[in-house]
Formats: C-alpha cells, structure tokens, sequence
C-alpha cells in the first residue's frame, strides 16, 4: 500500500514546483527494460515541463511532460516499477525504497543540490571532472589554470575526457571484483586520458590499479613519464614499445587504444583478445584495409562514390570487429565516443568479455552474409583464423 508520507511528499513537490531532479533505479523485474528514469525541470517556451530520461542498456530515450503527467508518472513507477527514488529538493533529499509488499519507506536528508537560478532545456552537462575545481594534471597538461578554469581552445579536449570517464564508469562493474585493476594503454601519445583515467580511478574512487602507457615515440613518452614522477602518480608508467612486441608482466584487465591507425587497431585488438581482458575500449582511426576490398554489385549506387566508399568501408570494419569480438566471447557496444562536432573520430568499440562465453550460430551466419555481400575478410578475422575455424566457414579459402 502507498505510503500517505509519500504521497503528501510527491504533492508539495510539484505543488510548488521545487523538484531539482529526481531519480529512479532498481527495477522491480529482471525483465524490465527501462533500467532507470532521470527527471529534471526544464523551461519550454517560458513554461515549466520535465524532462524524462529513461535509460535502456544501449540507449536513453527523452520525452517532456507537464506537471501534472509527471506527477502521475512518478508515483506509478515508484509504486509498480522501481524499487529505489531519490527526489532531490533544495529543501531536503528524500529517499524512496519500496519494500517486496509495495509499502513504501521515506528518508528525509538535508538537501544536497541548490536550487537552479534557471531553467534551461540544455542545462550545463554535470562533469566527473569539474570546471573550478583545480586538478594538478589538467594543470599540468594545460588544460585549465592553477584556479580551476579551462582554457578555451582546451575545452573540446576537457569534455573528451570526461566523455571517456563516463564511458569508463560503465564499465566497472566488470572490474569491481578485482583486487587490484591491471591497464594498458596502447597508443597513448600525449596521455590526456591516461592520466585521467588513473586520476578517476585512483585518486577519487581509490582503486589499487597498475597503468601502462605505450608509444612509439621517445620523446612523449620521457615527457610523459616525467609527469607522472611530477604528480606522484607512482604506479602509473609510460613504456617505448610496438603494440606487437609488448607482453605484460601481469594479467590485463582493462586495454584502452584510442586512434590506433588501420589495422594497428586489429593488433591492439588481438592482444587484448588473447591476454583475456575483461574489457577494451577501442577508437579506430584511418581506416583503409577494406576500402581496397569491398565490392557489391547492390551497394553499387554507394560505392561508386569514393567519399562514400572511404566512409562505408570505415563503418563495415568497425562492424566486423563487433561481430568477430561477439564471436571470440564479448559482449560489444558500438557507441559514440564524443559528438561528431568535436571531432569526426568519434566511435568506440566497448567490450566486456562474457562470464559464460558461448556462440550463436545466428551470429555466426550473419557475420559470414555480412562478408558475403560486401566480399571482404578482415584482418581482425584473419588474426584469430585458428580460434575461428570451427564457427567460420572461411569465404576466402
């Protein structure tokens, strides 16, 4: 039964308009697909509506609704789909948890957001890493000043980073269970996210990790390294080395390779693959193995254009690499690393290996029509022919 505290709490919310945001999580069903609901106040053509985001496991989906249809909405999902809320008011923080019977439970907290001056549609994104804050590194890498505020022309590579922060904090619950977290970076240059992902993962969430940067360049990685000595980031090293001839002291948990070129990626890729990595993060650059490759006779219209062939062929080797890393035990999202107006690189392959690995052979036999119509095999494929060669039949014998 509803519970009257909440029921008066959820009418003085939106009697007087004060709700900041709110958030439900926890599904009452393993079925259900909406894994949580975000709800903020936004100002539509002067009028006060609330913005719903509910979140899926590959995708968010927005819609904007009126008090009152808002109002409705949230009292049914707290009372029929979610076991957990969080209303967040500059008054108080009232947390919602909603028992197996359907009785529910409120906690009053002292408020933890001040209220908005405004209501904007696009309210300023929150940050993991925050502009006025100082961080010693983004200092350091001439990101922002000793203040705490980030210089224009480093602002696209600000939210860059912290597009790849969100990115990694989704992906830690494949990592929670370990001890200590082991990363190669491959490919690092100038190390912007490497030293942000061990600041994230070390200085705020305190997880014991190990990181190596490598690079084929001496003197980034001397510039580098003598950062890291800068900042006492003590176990985080930089490393001369080819992705090929690089093997690790310890198992591999976490591979980042970002704009490894063509097929630099595949090998980036392999390594991973074979050391057991419980997750990649990958973004392709330069990609012209199938361009060369890639013929069919339906597609014709397409490919006769070579702006749009250089593009398609781009898109079906990142393709083909989702489908070979689903064979080979993952499971992958092909996602969108940072909007395209900030860079036109912008997509990352994100796998996290399966507990219980097993093959589809409906993903088998759509991996070898997707060959079949575009006529071309891939280097990952041809790097892992053995592993294959049961679930495969191979195109190009």
């Amino acid at each position: 039964m509803e519970s009257s505290e909440f029921d008066q709490i959820v009418s003085l919310i939106f009697a007087e308009k004060s709700l900041l945001s709110a958030t439900l999580s926890s599904p009452q069903a393993k079925s259900q697909e909406v894994l949580k609901v975000q709800i903020r106040p936004v100002s539509i053509k002067g009028k006060v509506q609330y913005q719903i985001s509910e979140h899926y496991s590959q995708k968010v989906l927005h819609k904007n609704l009126s008090k009152e249809e808002c109002e409705n909405l949230l009292r049914n999902l707290l009372t029929h789909d979610f076991k957990q809320g969080l209303l967040c008011t500059a008054a108080n923080d009232y947390h919602i948890l909603v028992g197996k019977k359907r009785n529910i439970t409120v906690i009053t907290k002292p408020p933890s957001k001040t209220a908005l001056k405004t209501l904007s549609h696009n309210i300023p994104k929150q940050y993991l890493l925050q502009e006025g804050t100082p961080v010693p590194f983004l200092a350091a890498l001439g990101i922002m000043n000793s203040v705490g505020k980030v210089f224009a022309n480093k602002r696209d590579k600000f939210k860059q980073m912290n597009r790849f922060l969100e990115i990694v904090s989704d992906i830690l619950p494949a990592l929670e269970h370990k001890s200590k977290i082991h990363i190669i970076d491959f490919g690092c240059g100038k190390a912007y996210l490497t030293f942000a992902l061990y600041h994230y993962l070390h200085n705020i969430l305190k997880y014991d990790l190990e990181i190596v940067g490598l690079d084929l360049k001496q003197d980034v990685i001397a510039y580098c390294q003598s950062l890291a000595d800068k900042l006492a980031y003590r176990k985080l090293q930089f490393v001369l080395g080819d992705i090929n001839g690089y093997q690790p002291k310890n198992k591999v948990d976490l591979v980042v390779t970002l704009h490894a070129c063509d097929t630099a990626t595949d090998a980036a890729l392999e390594k991973a693959v074979r050391w057991n990595a419980d997750v990649i993060l990958s973004v392709p650059c330069c990609q012209h193995e199938l361009f060369t490759q890639v013929q069919s006779l339906p597609l014709n219209a397409l490919l006769q254009h070579g702006i749009l062939k250089e593009r398609f062929a781009a898109l079906a080797t990142d393709a083909a690499r989702g489908k070979i890393l689903e064979l080979l035990g993952y499971a992958v999202q092909i996602i969108e690393f940072i909007d395209m107006e900030h860079t036109p690189k912008n997509i990352m392959i994100r796998a996290v290996r399966k507990k219980h690995p097993q093959v589809d052979p409906k993903m088998a036999k759509e991996y070898n029509e997707f060959k079949q119509l575009l006529n071309i095999y891939p280097s990952l494929e041809q790097r892992f022919i053995n592993e294959l060669k049961d679930t495969l039949k191979d195109q190009h014998s």
